[in-house]
């Protein structure tokens, strides 16, 4: 059974925050909202996307919302509040962006978000979020779990290709349009991922942050090797031994009515 973790801000990022990082500057530009704007990063994890709106956005606020006390421990600026992003305890029509990096996918029903998203928007704002796309795009998880499924099949029911159905632009925009949202846009954002060697590759693997890292925790040892020694063998190289792969996201984009 899938039990995702979510506490330490240095194994995350480790294991995918270093990559998610670029995703946020880029989809903080796409969304190009006014400067002076009250924005909320529901799901805020260890503040990848929010420092990404103080560097570019020229934001008047900015609360970070995320139930993992631990990721809200890392340093960051803005405000942080422990909370649910599908039970936000803040005022409706307060925020003129309300966003969501790479966490949309990880509430038990994600709808319920998007529409509290909308409740908190004001009239008129934007709200926005990006989830890996994990079928095809994001390459080094992609490349895990078919390993992970080829050594053990019971790996197939924590893909998260296969947990997360909203984690592609027609899942996104049925969650937009029936929260009642306008203008509703998607796009991919791609950023390369490069690993200067297999153990950059594989070692934050072992740090328990994420559904993959965690799942792999729960395996015997021989069974981890046997997933390892599979990859070592698969994975692509470059003639200098470092893997090159990329890492695409679905951002999406929509405002609130008025």
């Amino acid at each position: 059974m899938a039990g995702d973790v979510w506490a330490v801000g240095a194994a995350y990022e480790a294991y995918v925050g270093r990559w998610s990082r670029p995703v946020a500057a880029e989809f903080v530009r796409w969304l190009a909202v006014p400067p002076g704007a009250r924005w909320l990063d529901a799901g805020c994890g260890t503040g990848a996307l929010t420092g990404a709106i103080f560097a570019a956005a020229a934001p008047a606020l900015v609360v970070g919302a995320d139930m993992s006390l631990g990721f809200l421990r890392e340093p960051r600026a803005g405000t942080v509040l422990n909370a649910d992003a599908a039970a936000l305890p803040l005022a409706a029509d307060a925020f003129g962006a309300v966003v969501s990096g790479l966490a949309l996918n990880f509430v038990p029903h994600p709808e319920q978000a998007v529409t509290e998203f909308a409740r908190v928007a004001a009239p008129g704002a934007t709200v926005a979020s990006y989830v890996w796309d994990y079928a095809d795009g994001m390459q080094l998880m992609r490349w895990f779990w078919d390993a992970a499924r080829a050594v053990d099949p019971a790996a197939a029911a924590e893909d998260e290709a296969v947990r997360f159905p909203i984690c592609n632009p027609a899942g996104l925009a049925a969650a937009w349009t029936a929260a009642g949202l306008d203008d509703v846009e998607t796009r991919p954002i791609t950023v390369p991922t490069v690993f200067t060697d297999f153990d950059d590759y594989w070692q934050p693997f072992l740090g328990g942050q994420g559904a993959a890292p965690a799942y792999l925790s729960r395996l015997v040892p021989n069974r981890r090797w046997e997933i390892r020694d599979l990859l070592d063998a698969r994975l692509p190289r470059r003639p200098d031994g470092s893997i090159a792969l990329t890492a695409t996201a679905w951002a999406i984009r929509g405002r609130t009515p008025g």
